[in-house]
């Protein structure tokens, strides 16, 4: 497992900020739905998501950053060092029995240090050796702790936002999961998949997963907020003589009057037809008119083009 700073391409310095940036950046290039023909694809991404489990997380990073967990996130195995040098001619050496053996004490709290005049060693051994990560359960013995939670992004369509949908996602390990996306969901919903997280290196429950909207760019609107915005061609003569214009939504097409002597530029607003709003409701639609003119050459047009140019000389 590579370190997760350079999973995720920042430095040690980065803050939450631009670890939240760069994870979304990753997640949408290496998502396995976005690179079928990769076999690699689930791992990488598995990857990029502990990676951002741990940094994300101000105490595991800390973890991670004086060594007491791996780029995995699991706890390392204690350095012994500090203990003494290696075997002498009668053992082992560096061992004094008054400082190790009567520096520890072991209560509810777990196993800790006392102050021995001695210096050095474990503040808290019960962290080294898992016995902080347990918690004790009503009948007074330890529970593992649960393994690490999972964040994943899901992006939607303008569509399935507003009106609800099915979609998959990918969970670290492979496994794909269908979840139901209701109507009227926003823009940074987070949804929490009980048990779908990394399981326990202490054989406890799993983590669980959660799972944040995010709004995929849509190929026809163009988001403002909770409203919407499009453009849509309009013919000259429907223009000038006023017509009645198909104008899709997300719900369907409706049709748009447009009054006589429209000008090219002109935002009509469909109400209620946009994103959903936070605390119920929606946006608004922004129609933009655009002139077109025929497809072939018209004389007579052209005609009375020069005369209206003539007559605003």
């Amino acid at each position: 497992m590579r370190d997760p700073y350079e999973v995720l391409g920042i430095s040690k310095t980065a803050d939450e900020a631009e670890i939240k940036r760069a994870y979304r950046r990753l997640a949408k290039k290496l998502h396995p739905d976005a690179n079928a023909s990769d076999p690699k694809a689930q791992d990488k991404f598995a990857e990029l998501n502990t990676a951002h489990e741990i940094l994300a997380d101000k105490e595991k990073r800390g973890q991670y950053d004086r060594g007491e967990i791996d780029a995995e996130g699991k706890p390392r195995a204690p350095e012994f060092s500090g203990f003494g040098g290696g075997r002498g001619p009668g053992g082992f050496s560096g061992f004094d029995g008054d400082t190790i053996f009567e520096s520890f004490s072991f209560g509810p709290g777990g196993a800790r240090r006392g102050g021995s005049a001695r210096g050095g060693g474990f503040e808290d051994i019960g962290d080294i050796f898992g016995f902080g990560r347990q918690r004790r359960s009503a009948g007074g013995g330890f529970q593992p702790s649960p393994g690490a939670d999972v964040e994943l992004s899901l992006a939607v369509s303008f569509e399935e936002a507003t009106e609800g949908a099915k979609k998959r996602v990918t969970l670290p390990n492979g496994k794909q999961i269908e979840i139901k996306i209701a109507a009227g969901t926003r823009e940074g919903h987070r949804m929490r998949l009980k048990g779908q997280g990394h399981p326990s290196p202490m054989g406890g429950p799993a983590g669980d997963a959660y799972v944040t909207i995010s709004y995929a760019t849509h190929g026809v609107f163009e988001r403002d907020g909770d409203d919407l915005r499009q453009n849509v061609d309009v013919p000259l003569a429907d223009a000038v003589l006023g017509a009645k214009v198909r104008v899709r939504t997300l719900t369907g097409a409706v049709e748009l009057n447009v009054p006589a002597w429209t000008s090219g530029g002109r935002t009509f607003r469909l109400r209620g037809k946009g994103l959903p709003r936070e605390g119920g409701g929606h946006g608004d639609m922004k129609v933009r008119i655009n002139l077109i003119l025929p497809d072939e050459k018209d004389e007579a047009l052209v005609e009375l083009a020069r005369k209206w140019r003539g007559a605003a000389e």
